[in-house]
């Protein structure tokens, strides 16, 4: 699991809320800075990977753990 240095929980919202809320979360963080994300809509996993691709950022890894998506995203 990569180091982060914010965090977001999304639990309980569903799209796009989660991807918003990133959206706002990683506009506010510095180039290179890693967005911890956690998600439990099943939609979130193919959302955020198209996400990483038309923003930029980079999807560094995506889990799932008893229900709930894990996402890592570096600010590009």
């Amino acid at each position: 699991m990569p180091n982060f240095d914010q965090e977001l929980d999304a639990s309980g919202l569903n799209c796009p809320l989660p991807i918003l809320r990133a959206k706002k979360a990683l506009t506010g963080m510095e180039s290179g800075k890693i967005l911890r994300i956690i998600a439990t809509d099943p939609g979130s996993v193919k959302d955020f990977e198209a996400f990483a691709k038309q923003t930029g950022n980079e999807l560094l890894e995506s889990t799932e753990e008893g229900g709930k998506y894990i996402f890592f995203i570096k600010r590009a």
